[in-house]
């Protein structure tokens, strides 16, 4: 049975009432010498107890999207089929533009909330650069099937999850695309194409979104194979004004990350309780070699970046969870670089999904205005609904509010 699937869950909730009526039932009936009905009685015990902390386990897990699937709790899925060396590029020296056109076919997504706000699919692909052989969600907007809409090209934010974490959450857990849809509908919001790919591609590890010759190419994954493959599926943009790229907690870290490192592929980037030292993460790869945790710190790669990058970032969190990092990457941006800092309060809650979901609008309000070609109406991001309190940050030097960034040609 699927981890997350019902079968699953309501299995474990007869379980659940079975192993507490057991003990009530036969704890005075149990017959043998007394070591025999003390071993008897421990294990009814040890029963309920497991299949409690089991149930809570999968009741945590549905609810926040953390494993997928039996491999990824076990740590015995991988996604990698090949990683080669592929230059600092991360293209291995193929001409991108010459490849074929990737055709992938799609199916309904299952699961909780995915058949929602019309439905998300979903297709398993392998990347021909990166070697990653994994799943991608695809959700698009209301308009993509309206005739009136029939040669419109559409931007899309590619959806990065935490760690551990499934592609799914962005929809199952965050209801990103309920949120937006009625927004879409009525114009507040620009009609973007989401794409969630998955990143949890080595076991019991978090990838940091970079490219680790011999081990995982996920930046070539997440930047070249997704893309290309929703380039040449979807009537959407190819230009970098036409991507960006969002994530809450370790897909925070990596949207930035990837901003900075490729302005040539997203010209946007939303970290939500983000970070910059890759180390943050206990798990990440990136994080242990002193050497890669330098190489892929957002903050060291924009003040080392030959020429400031022309993208734009919207960084949110609370104190000591993200926002004295969006500060300092605010300071160290010169223009072109636009960095847009909210700082949330401590009621807001903590590190959770409950913290991100009402930030989702909010955020898309801020794309719509940078990348989504028209403005919003009011032409400013207020705060999300659970979210009283969050405040802007100060602007820093070479930073520019979403007015002026949206006049930039």
């Amino acid at each position: 049975m699927s981890l997350t699937g019902t079968p699953f869950l309501c299995t474990l909730a007869v379980l659940a009432v079975v192993a507490l009526g057991l003990p009530l039932l036969l704890w005075t009936r149990v017959r043998g010498p007394r070591a025999v009905r003390a071993v008897t009685r421990v294990t009814m015990l040890l029963f309920a107890q497991l299949t409690a902390v089991t149930l809570v386990f999968t009741l945590v897990n549905n609810s926040n999207q953390l494993y997928d699937s039996w491999s990824d709790l076990l740590g015995t899925g991988d996604h990698v089929v090949h990683a080669a060396d592929l230059g600092a590029d991360g293209t291995g020296g193929v001409v991108l533009e010459r490849l074929p056109k990737v055709r992938q076919t799609f199916r309904p997504a299952a699961g909780p909330g995915m058949r929602a706000a019309g439905g998300v699919r979903v297709t398993r692909m392998t990347g021909r650069v990166s070697g990653v052989k994994a799943e991608v969600y695809v959700w698009l907007p209301p308009q993509y099937d309206d005739p009136a809409w029939a040669d419109h090209e559409f931007p899309v934010v590619e959806l990065l999850q935490g760690y551990p974490g499934s592609a799914k959450a962005w929809f199952g857990t965050l209801d990103a695309h309920e949120q937006l849809m009625p927004l879409m509908r009525d114009g507040t919001i620009a009609p973007f194409v989401l794409v969630a790919p998955r990143t949890a591609l080595v076991p019991g590890a978090d990838t940091g979104c970079a490219n680790l010759p011999g081990r995982v190419n996920a930046e070539s994954w997440l930047g070249i194979d997704v893309p290309r493959m929703v380039i040449d599926n979807f009537r959407v943009r190819s230009t970098p004004r036409g991507w960006s790229v969002a994530g809450y907690s370790a897909g925070g870290h990596c949207a930035t990350r990837l901003a900075v490192a490729h302005p040539d592929r997203f010209g946007a980037a939303v970290s939500l309780s983000g970070y910059n030292d890759p180390a943050v993460e206990r798990a990440s790869l990136t994080g242990r070699d002193p050497a890669l945790r330098a190489a892929n710190d957002p903050l060291r790669m924009l003040r080392k970046a030959a020429a400031p990058p022309r993208i734009s970032l919207y960084l949110s969190g609370q104190e000591k969870d993200g926002y004295e990092d969006a500060m300092a990457l605010g300071r160290a941006a010169r223009t072109p670089t636009s960095v847009q800092v909210v700082k949330l309060p401590r009621s807001a809650g903590g590190h959770t999904m409950a913290l991100w979901r009402p930030q989702v609008v909010p955020a898309f309000r801020w794309l719509t205005e940078e990348l989504g070609g028209h403005r919003t109406a009011g032409g400013t991001t207020p705060p999300g609904p659970s979210n009283g309190g969050a405040t802007h940050g100060e602007p820093a030097s070479g930073s520019a509010s979403p007015a002026a960034a949206a006049r930039r040609p």
